[in-house]
C-alpha cells in the first residue's frame, strides 16, 4: 500500500503540493498473500535493518554520549538527541529545516563521521516529529512563531550549554533552520563558537522568484512543455497577489525536477526512503513529520515567505556559510551576495561544487572536512576538544 507524503521539508514550503509515494519499509518486506506459504527468507524486516545500523553506529558512552532527552520548554514537551564519540568534543546544534522536516530520522546518512569531532544535537523542534507526537497542537499553537520558536532554540542551547558545561557551543542551521539560527545568533552571540549557514534563507519572496524564473528558464531550454504550461500558469510569480501552497507547490515540484533541490535529481525519494530506515524514528514518530508538516504550514507560512535578512549582516559571533553552487530552494546567489555584505569577527563562504540545497547529503564528506577545518579550529582555541590522534613520521 502506498501513502502519500506532503513533502514541506524544505524553507519557503518547497514542495507543498508535492508528494511522494512511499511503501512501508516493514510492508515492503512482507510476503504476498501468494508467497505466505514460502516466504523469501533472504528478506529482513525493517526492525532488523533498524537494529544493524543503530548496532553499527553504537557508541561507548563511556567516554562518550548517546542519549535522547525529553525536554520541557515553553510549556510543551520537546525531543532532542545528542550523539558525539567524546564528551570533551565541542557541541554542534542542528537547526533542521522544513519547517517541520525533522532531520533527526535521516541523520544516521550523513552525522556518524561528525561525532568522532562534535557532539551532535539533533531537536525536533515545536510542530515536528517526535515533538509533534508528544503533545498537542492546542499546546503548541502558541509558540508557534518565529520568535516563538527562537525562544525554544535558546533554551535549548541554553540547557546544552549547562548540562555538558560548555561555555559555548556551534550553531547549524539549516534552510528553514537558519531563519532561527540567525535570530538566535543575533541574541545570544557570546553563546557560540560560530554561526554555521547551510542553505541561508536570506529573503523569503526573492527565494521564490529566482527559484521560479531557473525552473522555467531550464524548462523553456529543454521544451518541456507540461513544465512550461504549468509555470506560466502561475505567473506572472511571485506577483503581488497572495503566494497559495498551490501556487508555490508549483514552482517547488519543477525546480527540484531540474536539481535545485539536491542536483542531479528529480525528487526526493531518497531522503524519504532513508528516513523509513531510520535507527531513530519508530513507525509512529514517522507519521507524526506528514501530520507536523501541515500543522505547521498553517502557522508558519507567511513568515517563512516574510524573511527578510537583506540588512540583517552584523555579527557578533563568527559566521560559516556554506552554499550548494547548484542550489535554487534558497538560491545561492541570494546567499552569496549576503555573505559579501557580512561583517563578523571572521567569515568564510564555502560554495560545494557538486550539491544544490541538501549539502550534508549529496557531498558528505567534503561537507565534514569543513566543518572539521573551518569550525573545529575556534572550539580548540578554547581546549574545548578531545585530544587528537598520535602520529609519528618516519
Amino acid at each position: 500500500m502506498n501513502i502519500l507524503r506532503a513533502s514541506m521539508f524544505v524553507t519557503l514550503a518547497l514542495a507543498i503540493g508535492f508528494q511522494a509515494g512511499r511503501v512501508h519499509a516493514d510492508e515492503a518486506s512482507a510476503p504476498s498473500a501468494a508467497s505466505a506459504s514460502t516466504p523469501d527468507k533472504s528478506m529482513i524486516s525493517r526492525d532488523e535493518v533498524r537494529r544493524i545500523l543503530d548496532s553499527n553506529r553504537r557508541i561507548d558512552t563511556t567516554q562518550g554520549i548517546d542519549e535522547k532527552v525529553k525536554l520541557h520548554i515553553n510549556g510543551i514537551d520537546q525531543w532532542i538527541s545528542v550523539r558525539g564519540k567524546d564528551r570533551r568534543n565541542p557541541i554542534l546544534l542542528f537547526l533542521h529545516g522544513g519547517p517541520a522536516s525533522p532531520a533527526m530520522p535521516e541523520g544516521y546518512t550523513f552525522q556518524t563521521p561528525w561525532e568522532d569531532y562534535f557532539t551532535v544535537v539533533q531537536w525536533d523542534q515545536r510542530g515536528s516529529g517526535k515533538t509533534y507526537r508528544a503533545n498537542t497542537e492546542a499546546a503548541m499553537a502558541p509558540g508557534m512563531t518565529v520568535d516563538g520558536m527562537t525562544d525554544d532554540a535558546a533554551q535549548v542551547a541554553q540547557y546544552l550549554r549547562e548540562h555538558y558545561h560548555k561555555q559555548k557551543i556551534f550553531l547549524l542551521g539549516h534552510s528553514w533552520g537558519t531563519v532561527l539560527g540567525v535570530h538566535l545568533a543575533q541574541l545570544h552571540p557570546d553563546w557560540f563558537y560560530a554561526y554555521i549557514s547551510v542553505g541561508q534563507v536570506v529573503n523569503g519572496r526573492r527565494n521564490e522568484e529566482v527559484g521560479y524564473n531557473y525552473a522555467l528558464g531550464r524548462a523553456r531550454a529543454e521544451g518541456n512543455r507540461k513544465a512550461i504550461a504549468a509555470l506560466e500558469g502561475i505567473g506572472p510569480y511571485p506577483g503581488t497577489a497572495k503566494l497559495t501552497p498551490e501556487r508555490i507547490g508549483v514552482r517547488g515540484q519543477w525546480e527540484m525536477y531540474y536539481g535545485g533541490l539536491a542536483w542531479g535529481r528529480k525528487d526526493y525519494q531518497f531522503d524519504v526512503d532513508a528516513e523509513e530506515l531510520s535507527p531513530d524514528y519508530s513507525r509512529e514518530d514517522l507519521d507524526a513529520i506528514d501530520k507536523g508538516s501541515l500543522f505547521s504550514l498553517n502557522h508558519l507560512l507567511d513568515a517563512m515567505l516574510n524573511a527578510d535578512f537583506d540588512h540583517t549582516t552584523h555579527f557578533a559571533c563568527p559566521v560559516l556559510v556554506y552554499i550548494g553552487a547548484h542550489d535554487y530552494t534558497t538560491p545561492h546567489e541570494n546567499a552569496e551576495k549576503w555573505f559579501g555584505d557580512l561583517q563578523a569577527p571572521s567569515k568564510r563562504l564555502v560554495v560545494f561544487a557538486d550539491s544544490a540545497h541538501m549539502v550534508m547529503q549529496e557531498q558528505p564528506g567534503r561537507f565534514l572536512v569543513h566543518l572539521v577545518n573551518d569550525a573545529l579550529p575556534l572550539a580548540q582555541k578554547a581546549g574545548d576538544v578531545a585530544p587528537a590522534e598520535i602520529t609519528r613520521d618516519h
